[in-house]
């Protein structure tokens, strides 16, 4: 495999570069919005969203048709590392752009496509994802939401939980019931529901590193439009695996550790072990080599994904791994940065002996949640041993 790029490529890179160093602003590089308080962090990454819109960047590679470049699967990677190297957001809406919108494209109808899909990139709508249940959760297809057909709507009733940015949201794709007497793979179907129907209510929760970033939802009696459904009646199932292999190889991207690996070197270098420089200990470079090695691991993995997109395919079980792989090293690196911080690590934003404005200390603990969201990583096993090495199902 080559893995160089062409020079129309590194001409692209050249405009992607300018244009970044040109308008990302200081309180987005390197990760500065961080600091902020939630409310306010979110305000800015959504300003800053607008900003990468209007300059052409946010979906390259969605249709012209449907407001994004139709650029190719690697001028998007370029992008990516380009910003990444910044250490700045991608924005907002993420859950519109890298799932609902890819997934409407395959199942959507023309009228559905035609409607949504202009409003998600330059976030005018903004989307979260209804899928996990108090009780179904990993076991997703035991969901209870429930959907009645009334006439020309469907009314729903049920509750869903640990829906991201709910609180931020015009709208939700929601997996419901529609045939309690089917199988629990089948009788499932997927809908797209405006937040402000009456009977729809959210209830943000306080996560352990301060922020409510997940949420519950009620619905109560909610009606929604048959138009609104995706796919055919009580066969969501197919479309909400689509949906799912677009949040495995999102969650799996290996453009975090282009920001975060730089970062903990630099923090190696002003933390002390006996009086030297963290970075001079030999254990430590042990350790930050093998970081460095599992990140490239990670990015020809994600070649893999992306050989899959040049040929026109879905994303594959390679998601999976990707997944596990990226959501388990983010932890690691968390817990040795508080490692090489010892008592520094236990202060929280705001003191002022906390270094980094104790960035490192709200990533450990936001890092556990990535290996339990879209689907826990002993799911993610599980889906690796059964479709990739062939090994028997789990009872």
């Amino acid at each position: 495999m080559d893995f160089s790029y062409s020079h129309a490529e590194e001409q692209f890179r050249q405009e992607v570069r300018t244009w970044l160093n040109t308008n990302v602003p200081d309180d987005i590089r390197g990760g500065r919005d961080e600091d902020l308080p939630p409310p306010q962090r979110w305000e800015r990454q959504k300003a800053w969203h607008k900003n990468l819109h209007e300059g052409g960047w946010i979906g390259l590679w969605w249709p012209k048709e449907y407001g994004g470049r139709g650029a190719s699967v690697i001028e998007q990677v370029i992008f990516n590392e380009e910003l990444a190297h910044l250490g700045a957001s991608s924005g907002v809406n993420m859950s519109g752009i890298t799932l609902l919108g890819p997934t409407l494209m395959h199942w959507g109808t023309e009228e559905q496509k035609q409607r949504y899909l202009p409003t998600i990139l330059p976030a005018d709508e903004l989307w979260c994802q209804g899928y996990s249940e108090p009780g179904s959760g990993s076991d997703l297809a035991s969901l209870q939401t429930r959907a009645v057909e009334d006439g020309d709507h469907f009314v729903v009733n049920g509750q869903k939980v640990w829906t991201s940015w709910a609180q931020h949201a015009d709208w939700i794709f929601l997996l419901v019931r529609t045939d309690p007497s089917a199988p629990k793979h089948q009788g499932i179907s997927y809908l797209l529901v405006d937040m402000k129907t009456p009977g729809v209510t959210v209830r943000p929760l306080v996560q352990i590193n301060g922020d409510s970033e997940f949420n519950e939802v009620f619905f109560e009696d909610v009606r929604v439009p048959k138009k609104n459904l995706v796919g055919e009646l009580n066969r969501g199932w197919m479309v909400a695996v689509t949906t799912l292999m677009f949040e495995r190889a999102a969650t799996g991207n290996f453009y975090r550790f282009e920001r975060l690996l730089p970062q903990l070197y630099d923090l190696t270098k002003r933390i002390e072990i006996q009086g030297q420089p963290a970075s001079e200990d030999t254990a430590v470079r042990q350790k930050l080599s093998q970081f460095a090695i599992e990140a490239q691991a990670l990015k020809y993995n994600e070649l893999r994904r992306l050989t899959r997109q040049l040929k026109g395919l879905p994303p594959g079980p390679e998601g999976s791994f990707a997944k596990v792989s990226a959501t388990e090293l983010n932890l690691r690196i968390a817990d040795f940065a508080m490692e090489l911080l010892g008592p520094y690590s236990i202060l929280d934003k705001g003191s002022p002996f906390a270094i980094d404005h104790a960035r490192w200390s709200h990533r450990m603990l936001s890092s556990r949640a990535g290996t339990i969201a879209a689907g826990t990583n002993e799911i993610q096993r599980a889906i690796a041993g059964e479709r990739v090495l062939g090994l028997p199902k789990g009872r």
